[in-house]
């Protein structure tokens, strides 16, 4: 026997796909009025269960699993590629970390002079001397201790020219055209061809490959560069914490030392500018990124608070028609909504980047298109004037605009959590994760809006229908002539949908509009 998409469905004169969509759309609207009707009549249970399952859910933030590794993140996992490099990497692993300082003068001009030399070398001075306190490394888990960059660095020789095995810095891998004169400020102004002495550093090539934009005569002559990299190398102290690649010792000397004594030399208080970059220099721009995008992240919440407040009601100012309180629980509904996700994703092993830090903007704007569907449908489904409705009207309200609204939320939540459920498939181990969370966020804002926002509609509007404060529902408002949905036999129409209904869609709708679009 041959079934059809009409038997399926049920038997109707209509066409199938049509009646299959209404039977749909009608199963939806059922189980979203049931769901509104269920969750208005036990308000304070709803809010109560759904900020304890966000809690219970958001505990799995405990098992998170930080990740900040490079290759850990952006590198395909379990590739040849990989697999190689790590095999490598456990034969010859990473010995060293560089800093390197590029020292040009302050106007662009030739940078090898006496002048400019003694200045770089004074520089390397402070480098070389400048001591860390191990008390100050927040993360430093040894004795008390003292350390310089000789005490730190990588061994190394030949960086004297005239190697002296009682000063430090010869024992010290440094690559610099300074070496010609041991790191020795005194032999280096005692020096009166700094040309020629530079010129027994080695080839034109090692030359080249220590200045910048170095100039020859013809004779191959060393004349004049416009910059000397100087690069420090610090013996490798680094292990893995938590996802984290630490190095305490060895960061508190870059940032201590190395870069602000890079950073103390202004331009305009010297004749050379000091360009710079070490290990650490990735980690704290991206820190810094991270560190910025959270005051985004508080400065979104208000800005959505206020917009919330000043859109979801019929009026601005507090009183009758206002949702000031609304507003609030909408963040409250994101706030819970990103807990849980991030709570579940950690729980189940998912690992946690600094791209991360973007699932708050995501889930709020998401999580406030939720709430406006809501709290418009709220409107739209009442026919009679607040003073009018018992409980049980406002049951039935909450009821049918859950129902209206329902569908809505579902699709648009089932699309981005779709998408991005299907990009959680990525190799990328940083995009993948970052989808999987995202996607998780996205079925709990669906399912507190559903019941979380829906009950605190239902408090709000009982709140509108006694006429007391909005934010302070405790206190009872004065009776008095001038709230003027009272007066109405039902919703006034918002100030967005005025807006789309006087302008936008007659705009678009004009003869120019539609030449425009």
């Amino acid at each position: 026997m041959t079934t059809t998409s009409s038997d399926m469905c049920g038997p109707t004169d209509d066409p199938p796909r049509k009646s299959c969509g209404d039977k749909v759309d009608s199963t939806i609207h059922s189980f979203f009025n049931r769901v509104g009707v269920i969750c208005a009549s036990k308000a304070k249970i709803t809010i109560a269960v759904s900020l304890a399952l966000a809690a219970l859910f958001g505990s799995g933030i405990s098992q998170i699993k930080p990740e900040s590794r490079p290759e850990k993140l952006w590198v395909p996992q379990n590739t040849q590629h990989q697999n190689e490099e790590e095999m490598y990497i456990s034969y010859f692993p990473p010995t060293s970390r560089f800093n390197t300082m590029l020292v040009r003068d302050a106007k662009g001009k030739n940078v090898l002079t006496k002048e400019h030399l003694v200045s770089a070398m004074e520089l390397h001075g402070m480098i070389e001397t400048e001591e860390i306190d191990t008390t100050d490394i927040e993360d430093y888990e040894g004795k008390k201790e003292l350390f310089t960059f000789p005490d730190l660095c990588s061994a190394g020789g030949g960086s004297c020219v005239a190697y002296n095995p009682t000063d430090p810095i010869c024992n010290c891998l440094v690559i610099s055209v300074l070496r010609m004169w041991n790191y020795d400020l005194d032999m280096l102004q005692a020096d009166d061809d700094l040309l020629s002495t530079l010129m027994r550093y080695g080839s034109r090539e090692d030359l080249e490959g220590v200045l910048g934009n170095p100039v020859f005569d013809n004779n191959g002559m060393l004349q004049s560069a416009e910059a000397i990299q100087v690069t420090y190398f610090l013996a490798d102290r680094s292990e893995v914490r938590n996802g984290n690649e630490v190095d305490p010792i060895n960061e508190a000397w870059e940032e201590k030392v190395f870069l602000e004594s890079v950073q103390d030399n202004e331009p305009s208080k010297s004749n050379i500018d000091v360009s710079y970059i070490s290990t650490r220099s990735f980690s704290d721009e991206f820190g810094g990124a991270i560190s910025g995008d959270l005051v985004f992240v508080q400065v979104s919440y208000i800005v959505a608070f206020i917009f919330l407040g000043a859109t979801l009601g019929s009026r601005i100012a507090c009183g009758k028609g206002s949702r000031w309180a609304m507003s609030f629980a909408a963040l409250i509904l994101v706030a819970a909504s990103t807990a849980a996700g991030i709570g579940l994703s950690s729980f189940v092993g998912l690992i946690y980047g600094p791209v991360h830090s973007l699932l708050p903007f995501i889930l709020l704007g998401i999580g406030v298109d939720d709430s406006f569907v809501i709290a418009n449908a709220f409107d739209r489904e009442r026919k009679v004037s607040r003073s009018s409705e018992n409980d049980d009207g406002i049951i039935a309200r909450a009821g049918r605009a859950l129902g209206r609204a329902g569908a809505s939320i579902t699709v648009t939540s089932a699309t981005d959590l779709v998408a991005f459920a299907i990009s959680s498939s990525s190799s990328l181990p940083a995009l993948s994760s970052f989808c999987a969370y995202a996607s998780i966020g996205i079925f709990f804002l669906w399912a507190f809006s559903a019941t979380f926002f829906t009950a605190c509609m239902f408090i709000d509007e009982k709140r509108q229908r006694d006429n007391r404060r909005d934010c302070l529902c405790c206190v009872k408002r004065s009776d008095d002539n001038e709230e003027e949905d009272d007066l109405d036999k039902g919703a006034k129409e918002g100030r967005i949908s005025t807006y789309f209904r006087k302008y936008h869609a007659p705009a678009i709708l004009s003869k120019p509009g539609k030449a425009v679009v």
